[in-house]
């Protein structure tokens, strides 16, 4: 059993940064941490996912250069840091695990967070 803890959700204007965290507790090691969102109306996407083992990540291509996925071990925490955002990034976002190697589809992650709530103003 993994429990999964978003913090670092808000509002923030256009070309503003924000950092989200997750916390995890229960095995982790060896798995791949994603990062996903979801705004109103639309369907759950994959945005970022970092392999917990050896730090691979892997990006959706409308955040690559602006997104940075990263992990603390010793916190068991990962994190995604946000830069230059867009109104277009405005979603609920939902950090995952699963035990597929940086998978990017949504059903195949065991386990979710609550979701983190980032609001992106023009």
């Amino acid at each position: 059993q993994v429990q999964l803890v978003e913090f670092g959700g808000g509002l923030v204007q256009a070309g503003g940064s924000l950092r989200l965290s997750c916390a995890a507790s229960g095995r982790t090691f060896g798995y791949t941490m994603g990062w996903f969102r979801q705004a109103p109306g639309k369907e759950r996407e994959f945005v970022a996912a970092i392999n917990w083992n050896d730090g691979s990540t892997r990006y959706r291509d409308s955040v690559e250069g602006r997104f940075t996925i990263s992990r603390d071990n010793t916190k068991n925490t990962v994190y995604l840091q946000m830069n230059s955002l867009r109104p277009e990034d405005t979603a609920v976002y939902f950090c995952a695990i699963s035990n597929r190697w940086l998978i990017v589809t949504p059903r195949e992650y065991l386990y979710w967070g609550q979701g983190t709530q980032v609001t992106v103003s023009s």
